[in-house]
């Protein structure tokens, strides 16, 4: 009896174990995106405590997002040789040990070294765990159950933003920071000893029966898998990278590609700078904070929405609306600055679409690529948007620094959102055209 193991979990009820993995890996995502975006809400504290120019915060949100990128570049291909699990652990206990690290940092120029470090350990997380919960999701449903998953980078940043609305004022900046690095040093062990390994992986790399039937049985116990042998996959034959090339995948890789680009340009050029744009409008720093967190508020219930209709609908068509929907949202903020419940309201918004949209494209990179070179695929689109919130975070200190409205920046933001959107609607057209042909 041979059982494809894809094909096992799409016609099976989602089982305790799956559950499981889905909430840890919600765990290690709310944790990547608390420590994300923690940045942006000290980063006026740090200015405050050591006299710095507000041009120089441009390289310490740079530092973290150059680690993001080297992370997601490296860590993904050795998810594809060496396992998800592992990595995933790896990737945890470094940036949790930087992290904690950075909070005793004395100068801006340390703080800049450990933000690089953790933003390494940072990269590898996400786009990890993204592929290790899409492989145990059955496949109708796997865009609400990813989404729903990476709803915790949106809570997480959220909550980054509460608990420094609390904190910063009373406290500082620093515990934060340690509070940043002692959450994922504590969940790493759980992961190694509760995570099981990709099943998928498994299949692929031969000689794995065993555990693959164990893991099948946590999932459906009344199944028999005595004598069963597994399929799944075949072993890649090239490089993980260069397997993103081959198969008629590279219009599509760039496509995503660019999508990731534009739209990490959006979100992180909004989360980093925008409780500086708000506080140089006159508002308080808590204020501040308590408006920027409305986008990740609006991009957990973003998400959510934005899954549920994936599933249902062409999901390429339906992130191409989103970002449109965005764009709009984004010039509402530039209009709405001395209206401060219209301004939440425009915010949320723009979170709902924008980080909710990009939620949506980590599921569909994870349904785009094959077993093989998934963790590659994920992590590369991760890293080549990574690229862009590097670019978004210096573009904005640039501007600030020349002195420009805060209206004209959050107006220009528009148009990546608009970029993004239709290299989307590109890709579903082209994957649609091959789907007739």
């Amino acid at each position: 009896m041979v059982i494809d193991v894809q094909a096992f979990i799409d016609t099976h009820a989602l089982s305790g174990v799956q559950r499981r993995l889905l909430f840890l890996c919600f765990l290690v995502v709310a944790i990547d995106g608390f420590d994300t975006a923690l940045i942006g809400f000290i980063a006026p504290a740090v200015r405050t405590e050591w006299g710095v120019a507000v041009s120089s915060l441009g390289p310490l949100f740079a530092a973290g997002l150059f680690g993001l990128m080297l992370g997601a570049f490296a860590i993904g291909p050795l998810a594809d040789r060496h396992g998800r699990k592992t990595m995933l652990a790896a990737s945890m206990l470094v940036f949790g040990l930087a992290s904690l690290a950075a909070s005793f940092s004395g100068n801006l120029t340390t703080l800049i070294a450990l933000r690089f470090l953790t933003g390494v350990g940072l990269g590898g997380a996400m786009p990890t765990s993204i592929t290790l919960g899409a492989e145990y999701c059955p496949a109708p449903r796997r865009a609400s159950l990813v989404t729903l998953m990476f709803c915790g980078f949106t809570i997480g940043s959220a909550l980054a933003g509460l608990i420094a609305a609390q904190v910063l004022e009373r406290y500082g900046w620093r515990p934060l920071l340690v509070g940043g690095g002692v959450a994922p040093l504590l969940l790493a062990p759980v992961l190694w000893w509760t995570l099981p390994e990709s099943i998928r992986y498994l299949v692929i790399r031969g000689g794995r029966a065993p555990q693959i039937a164990a893991v099948l049985s946590r999932i459906a116990p009344e199944v028999s898998l005595d004598g069963a042998t597994f399929a799944g996959g075949n072993a890649p034959t090239i490089s993980p990278v260069g397997q993103l090339f081959s198969g008629g995948l590279m219009r599509g890789t760039l496509l995503l590609w660019l999508a990731f680009f534009m739209s990490l340009f959006v979100v992180y050029l909004l989360s980093n700078w925008m409780p500086t744009l708000i506080q140089r409008t006159g508002a308080s720093l808590g204020h501040a904070a308590l408006i920027t967190a409305m986008l990740q508020v609006g991009g957990t219930v973003g998400a959510i929405l934005v899954g549920r209709m994936m599933d249902a609908l062409n999901p390429h068509y339906v992130l191409g609306g989103v970002y449109a929907a965005g764009a709009a949202f984004i010039v509402l903020v530039s209009m709405s600055t001395m209206t401060p419940w219209l301004m939440g309201i425009a915010v949320f918004g723009a979170g709902f679409c924008v980080s909710g949209g990009q939620t949506g494209g980590n599921a569909l990179s994870a349904a785009f690529y094959p077993t093989p070179y998934r963790a590659t695929g994920v992590s590369w689109a991760n890293g080549i948007g990574r690229s862009g919130s590097i670019v978004g975070s210096l573009l904005g200190g640039g501007m600030l620094a020349l002195g420009w409205e805060v209206t004209t920046v959050y107006a220009l933001v528009a148009i990546p959102a608009i970029i993004s959107g239709a290299a989307l609607l590109t890709l579903g057209a082209m994957r649609q055209q091959q789907d007739h042909s």
